[in-house]
Order: structure tokens, then C-alpha cells, then sequence
């Protein structure tokens, strides 16, 4: 698995401390975007939580799925949590080691008090002595909490700094694109109150192998959820249901469950699923991958928007409209950029690829924030996309109206058909997954050739020569 090492640099320790008017929490920040370019140490927040000990769990619940590995753990992950500043909120975000769990705390408005929200993304730092001081909050302790370095601070940042360097898996950088494209095709599959969400919860397993008995579902039924055996219509999947466990840091502060999935028709394979528990003034979302085994960087959503030039196009122009917007919308996106809604959204995942825009399940809309990923990263290291690439490049693609043929590597023939908009392949990945991963890579060059897209070696002609 590619890697490289992200320096993440802070002033000092994040740190709880006691002060005459209560538990002040400092969040100490990296170097991170905001609209005023990028900022050493930017501060987003400088107020009180209005509900102390459900915020510290809700974040200890982030950080734990931060240095989680729940499918062959391992040594401990490392890579600290992200926030963005929204304007009329707080963003904390994670993904846990094995890239098949995606954890995001969403503090609103009205769990804020006393201070403006900044704009802006970047990294915190959330230490072992944290998490402990953390833990140990009380129901009655004020919590003054700081997201960034101190007011005096802010124009005095010499002097020696803490600093992280971090893994950054390949994986890891396509899960967090892979992951909001999935959640953007999820609905509101059911809604549980405080108490039927603490008995489900609790009822779920805790140990042994993470996805050892194979994929679960559940179906609503009257106000809970029923374990069922198979994908029964209006079930929702739940693989590796021990990965919810970090769930039960805010049970007792739940005031309601939701799940989010994609339709389901009976004898469905597994698919993704979004749990969110309901806090006061917050929204805490796990999002899992559709197999325990299997992270969200192979799910292969983002493939048809990374293999058109007129989407790169197109998220370039989008990106200058972002504004740090809690909500984005899609009809004003198209009538500021004069394009059509289909374009706006496609351009959405593309900018998606490099962690510049992220999906909120509950408010059914697209976020904006600055992750330090690198677009052409993500496509460099996807395997499927370079393949699709060279196959391309070696007129290996031939059209003859809605069929395509693809001449393999190996020299095997490949035929490619449209039925509806989508492609299906004679291959053995079409076979296997039938379009549930995304394209194969046949399907990819066929959808390439017919965008009018070559890969350096001339133009492609419809009988699969170059000239």
C-alpha cells in the first residue's frame, strides 16, 4: 500500500484545563486553508459548548475511530482529526486505519455559545493525556472550548512547536473521495427514538472478529429495527456491526437514531450505510463500508468523474465558487457557473477526489472544506483509472454504436454494451461485482473513447487504430 508522511505541526499540546469558571478545552490547530489563504495555526472558535460532557464523548468517539484499525488490527493509526470551520458550525472528521469507517461530528449552532465560527479546515491535535482529561468531564462542568491558538498567541507563532508526522495511505486519501460519493446516494431508511436506539445499540455484538459472520441487515419495524437474514426490500445493511461500538461512548446522551442507505431490492449484495446518533446540538455520523474486510477506497464511485476532461474543466470552475458554505446548493452552483445541474454535481466529485468537499447525510447536501490531498494523487494511484488510461493510449478500443470492444492486455476480447447508461462487460470483474464497485476498467476506456478522450498516443479511430 502506497504511503507517504504528513508533518502535522502544533504550538503545543491540545490540553484540558481547570480554571474559577470552569474546564477550558483547547484544541491546538495545524496548518490549515481558509479564505484568507493558507494559515499556520488559524483559530475557528472561542466560546462555550452547551453541552459539555456529550461534545467531549462525541469527540472522543471521533478520535476513536481515528486510531482504530478494525479489520486486522495492527499497530495503532495516528492520524489526528480534521475540522472545518462552516460559519454556523464546527466539522470534526476521521477515518479509521483500515479506510472502511468514516466518523463525523457535525456541532451546530446551537451547541456553541459566545464566540463567532471561523472558516476554514486543517488538523487537531487530540493527544493520550486529552482523551483522558476528556473522559473524566462532568455533567455539570462548564466547558469553555478554544479551536485554534490563543488570542494573544495568535500574532506571537515563533517559538518551538509539537510535531506529528503521520501516515497518509493512499487508501486512506481515495476513502475520504469514495466515501462522500456513496453517502450522496443514501435516503433516510429509518429513525429510532432515545430508547429504542440505547436497546439496539446495545444489543449489537462487541467482540470477536470484525466481520467474521459476514454481512447483517436490519429492517424498520415499528419503532426499531429487526435483525433480518438476507436483503429483504427496505432493509439496510449492517457489515461489521462491532464497528459501531465506539457508538457507545454517547448512548445515554442519544436522543435519536437515524440510518441512512441506498434502496435495497431483495437479494442485494452488501452496501455502505450511514448511523447517526442525534445529540443535543450535535449530529454524530458513523459511516461504514460495505464489507469489514473491505475499505471505501475500492469502491471505484469516483472513476467516471476522474476520467472526463470536462469535469476537471468544470471543478475548476465550481472550486472558485465554493465558499466555505455549510450547504451547498447545486441549483445556485449551476446558475452562477452557467452549468447544468448534472455538470455541477459531477464536478462536485471531482473536487470531492482531493478533500475539498465532503456530504452531510441529514441535510442531504454537499459541504465545503480544504483537505491537503492532491487530485492528480488520487488519480495516479488508482489502478482501474491508469489501466483504463493505457488501454486507450493503445487503441485497444473499438465503438460500433452502443457496443464497444476492448482488446485486453493478455489479448482477450472484451465486449462492453450501454443498456440504459450503463455499462456492462463480458469481463470477469463485471461478473463478479456487476457494476457494484463501479466501471471495470474496459467499461472505463469505452466511456473514454466515446468522450472523445486519447491518452497520448494519437486519436482514437472507431476500428482501434491511432492516427
Amino acid at each position: 500500500m502506497t504511503r507517504s508522511l504528513q508533518a502535522v505541526a502544533y504550538r503545543r499540546p491540545s490540553v484540558l484545563e481547570s480554571s474559577a469558571g470552569g474546564r477550558r478545552l483547547g484544541l491546538e490547530t495545524s496548518q490549515g486553508a481558509t479564505p484568507a489563504g493558507a494559515v499556520d495555526h488559524p483559530r475557528f472558535f472561542a466560546g462555550f459548548l452547551t453541552s459539555p460532557q456529550q461534545a467531549s464523548a462525541a469527540l472522543l468517539a471521533v478520535a476513536d475511530v481515528a486510531a482504530a484499525r478494525y479489520y486486522q488490527p495492527q499497530s495503532r493509526a495516528s492520524l489526528d482529526p480534521v475540522v472545518t470551520g462552516n460559519g454556523d458550525r464546527l466539522r470534526f472528521e476521521s477515518f479509521s486505519g483500515c479506510g472502511g469507517v468514516y466518523a463525523r461530528l457535525d456541532v451546530l449552532e446551537a451547541g456553541l455559545d459566545g464566540g463567532a465560527i471561523g472558516h476554514g479546515t486543517t488538523n487537531v491535535d487530540v493527544n493520550d493525556p486529552l482523551r483522558e482529561a476528556l473522559s473524566r468531564i462532568g455533567v455539570d462542568d462548564p466547558l469553555h472550548l478554544r479551536v485554534g491558538p490563543e488570542e494573544l498567541a495568535v500574532t506571537t507563532l515563533d517559538g518551538p512547536v509539537v510535531e506529528k508526522k503521520v501516515p497518509l495511505p493512499d487508501r486512506w486519501l481515495r476513502g475520504f473521495a469514495e466515501a462522500q460519493v456513496i453517502a450522496a446516494g443514501f435516503d433516510l431508511r429509518a429513525e429510532l427514538d432515545a430508547g429504542e436506539a440505547v436497546r439496539f445499540l446495545r444489543s449489537l455484538p462487541r467482540g470477536g472478529r470484525t466481520g467474521a459472520a459476514g454481512p447483517r441487515w436490519v429492517v424498520p419495524s415499528g419503532r426499531t429495527l429487526r435483525p433480518t437474514t438476507r436483503a429483504v426490500p427496505g432493509a439496510v445493511c449492517l457489515p461489521g456491526p462491532e464497528r459501531l461500538v465506539t457508538l457507545q461512548r454517547v448512548l445515554r446522551h442519544a436522543t435519536a437514531l437515524r440510518v441512512y442507505g441506498p434502496a435495497v431490492a431483495s437479494g442485494a449484495a452488501a452496501t455502505a450505510a450511514a448511523w447517526e446518533v442525534v445529540l443535543p446540538g450535535m449530529r454524530l455520523t458513523l459511516t461504514l463500508s460495505p464489507d469489514a474486510a473491505r475499505g471505501f477506497s475500492g469502491e471505484g464511485g469516483v472513476l467516471d468523474a476522474l476520467a472526463t476532461d470536462e469535469a476537471a474543466a468544470d471543478a475548476e470552475l465550481i472550486s472558485v465558487l465554493l465558499g466555505w458554505e455549510p450547504r451547498i446548493d447545486i441549483a445556485d452552483l449551476a446558475a452562477d457557473s452557467g452549468l447544468t445541474a448534472q455538470r455541477v454535481r459531477a464536478a462536485l466529485v471531482r473536487l470531492g477526489t482531493s478533500g475539498r468537499v465532503g456530504y452531510d447525510t441529514a441535510e442531504a447536501a454537499y459541504f465545503h472544506r480544504e483537505l491537503p490531498y492532491d487530485a492528480e494523487r488520487v488519480e495516479r494511484h488508482n489502478p482501474r483509472l491508469r489501466s483504463a488510461r493505457a488501454l486507450v493510449a493503445g487503441g485497444a478500443v473499438a465503438l460500433d454504436g452502443a457496443t464497444g470492444t476492448v482488446r485486453a492486455e493478455d489479448g482477450h476480447v472484451h465486449r462492453v454494451r450501454d443498456e440504459a447508461g450503463v455499462l456492462s462487460c463480458s469481463c470477469l470483474w463485471w461478473a463478479k461485482y456487476r457494476g457494484g464497485r463501479g466501471p471495470c476498467k474496459h467499461a472505463l476506456a469505452v466511456r473514454m473513447v466515446r468522450r472523445g478522450a486519447s491518452a497520448g498516443q494519437g486519436t482514437v479511430r472507431n476500428d482501434g487504430g491511432t492516427r
